[in-house]
């Protein structure tokens, strides 16, 4: 059961990954002043992958560790710092100097980041397949 929660959380990732994206992107292209909603839905992004790696370390504890999870264990750590970085930095930044642009460059790192944590255990981004 562990398994396929944890599997099905991907879906949630990648729903907030590209909504992020889209998101910072629309801001970018339109140069609109930075909208708050953004903040919330980077957070949301960023909370989707740390429940991710929570439910991967409760799975990790109660199977074998395969050498082969080294790869995917590593890319969703970096994605979910990169996530968190960029979400906590510019919370702390006054609402006159957040931008759009570390928003994009951040979610599309992480983006990038769990596609490859997906694909570097053999798992299609898209299914089950096993």
């Amino acid at each position: 059961m562990l398994f396929y929660a944890h599997s099905g959380i991907r879906y949630l990732i990648l729903l907030f990954g590209i909504a992020a994206i889209l998101f910072a992107l629309f801001g970018v292209l339109t140069r609109r002043e930075f909208s708050p909603r953004m903040q919330t839905v980077m957070s949301l992004y960023a909370a989707s992958i740390h429940i991710q790696i929570l439910s991967g370390l409760a799975l990790l504890l109660s199977a074998r560790f395969p050498p082969a999870l080294i790869g995917h264990i590593f890319m969703m750590l970096f994605a979910a710092a990169v996530a968190q970085i960029v979400s906590s930095v510019n919370r702390r930044r006054p609402h006159e100097e957040r931008t759009w642009m570390p928003y994009l460059v951040g979610s599309g790192v992480s983006f990038l980041l769990v596609l490859g944590g997906i694909v570097a255990i053999g798992r299609p981004i898209f299914g089950s397949g096993m």
